[in-house]
């Protein structure tokens, strides 16, 4: 049998602090990081490992002992486990306050939006992308170096999960930016939902720390007043909030808000849709307690330039396009289109694929969204995924079964000078078609 290092925690932990950080990938290994084999439904890292340490990585961290071939492999009982207790003691090393952000839709968005007005202030850490489970929110965390302040984004499918990365990021302030239809098939219902995004609420209880809150929205208020919980409220009728908004001719938002010390600011916002309203206030609220100053605020959100086809507008030779299709579900879904229905434009078009992870609700909440765009009156619409296409014999739209025959459309009848709406789940790839708009 090889020999192996069999190390605690904490010896393993010491080993970190020495290395140039932990890597799940052996694809884009450094010299002297220290490779961790997670396994999932695809892969098996265990098997990755010897090729880690050709790579130049310091130790390889596994918990299969037939891959074990030196004492360069530490060998652990669940490759997972070590990652989240390494990220829990990286993280009890920083007395720093840590934000804590899920709900249903708007999360990553008030994340960036929120990290652009703290680095105004302070040194800030963030998750990067979309880094916000199970794995991504341990390795956010054992990124941290030399910071004063972190948002951590946690995204879930299932009950228990929100409790969990709470227990592995200890967060001090929390917020949750809506509940809505999303992940119905992990959770089963919508009661459900409201159950496991209240694990965030229910941890910063028993920490006795502070939710940030729309204080419009019934159901998170109801959350919070349950547990008596401390908040700071924003939207409209609180510290801060916002006066009034138009969509200007190029379909800008621009916003007018309130802060607490009576000034009152006026700033423009490269998001499309008001739905982004709450996610713009709830960013300034943060941002706001921490004592950035309102400039600062009010140019970061004037300034804030989305991207990975969230909330985007902009042009082409050909047409207008409103690009939010990182992800959707029925909440989002229906924001969405009421606010495009808003919008004033000629020639409107409705791109949009299916909403994914729904579980028995797919088929209604599929049908819900048609019949809000007949009641709409779009009537250049187009549809593309089997959910959708189930429905095609019912409604006067055009229903794609793949993404392929979108694009295929598309290739072979141009559009020009339309004003498009594009959404879909991320799966659906969507984003393909925007090269021929």
């Amino acid at each position: 049998m090889a020999f192996f290092l069999f190390m605690t925690t904490e010896q393993i932990y010491s080993l970190f602090l020495s290395s140039a950080g932990i890597n799940t990938d052996t694809r884009n290994a450094r010299p002297n990081q220290i490779f961790l084999a997670l396994k999932g439904d695809r892969f098996n890292g265990n098997l990755y490992a010897k090729d880690a340490l050709k790579k130049g990585c310091s130790f390889a961290i596994v918990d299969d002992e037939s891959v074990v071939l030196s004492g360069k492999f530490i060998l652990v009982d669940n490759c997972l486990k070590c990652l989240q207790d390494l990220a829990r003691m990286h993280r009890q090393t920083y007395e720093i306050p840590i934000i804590a952000i899920t709900g249903s839709n708007g999360k990553t968005t008030t994340k960036e939006l929120l990290s652009s007005i703290l680095e105004k202030k302070f040194k800030l850490h963030a998750t990067q992308g979309n880094l916000n489970n199970h794995i991504g929110v341990p390795l956010t965390l054992l990124s941290m170096k030399d910071t004063n302040i972190a948002i951590i984004e946690m995204g879930a499918n299932h009950p228990g999960e929100i409790a969990t990365l709470c227990e592995i990021a200890d967060p001090d302030y929390g917020i949750i930016t809506n509940i809505g239809k999303a992940h119905l098939e992990g959770f089963g219902s919508i009661e459900a939902i409201i159950k496991a995004k209240g694990e965030l609420y229910n941890y910063i209880e028993g920490k006795d720390g502070k939710i940030f809150i729309n204080g419009e929205n019934d159901i998170l208020r109801n959350l919070a007043d349950e547990m008596n919980l401390k908040k700071v409220s924003y939207f409209s009728g609180s510290n801060l909030q916002c006066d009034g908004f138009v969509i200007d001719n190029e379909h800008q938002m621009n916003i007018s808000i309130s802060f607490s010390n009576g000034e009152k600011w006026r700033t423009s916002t490269k998001l499309a849709g008001k739905y982004n309203l709450e996610n713009i206030l709830a960013a300034a609220s943060i941002g706001k307690y921490f004592n950035v100053d309102e400039k600062s605020i009010i140019e970061s959100i004037r300034d804030y330039q989305p991207d990975n086809n969230r909330s985007q507008i902009f042009k082409t030779n050909s047409n207008t396009l409103l690009l939010d299709a990182y992800n959707a579900n029925p909440t989002s879904m229906y924001e969405a289109l009421m606010n495009f229905s808003d919008l004033t434009a000629e020639n409107k078009m409705v791109i949009i694929g299916d909403m994914l992870e729904l579980g028995e609700y797919s088929k209604n909440e599929h049908q819900t969204i048609l019949n809000l765009m007949k009641e709409l009156n779009f009537n250049n619409v187009f549809l593309v995924g089997s959910e959708f296409k189930y429905w095609e014999n019912e409604y006067n739209f055009t229903f794609f079964l793949k993404i392929e025959e979108l694009t295929n459309h598309f290739m072979l009848n141009k559009v020009k000078d339309n004003y498009v709406l594009l959404k879909a789940s991320r799966g659906i790839n969507l984003e393909k078609v925007v090269k021929l708009l």
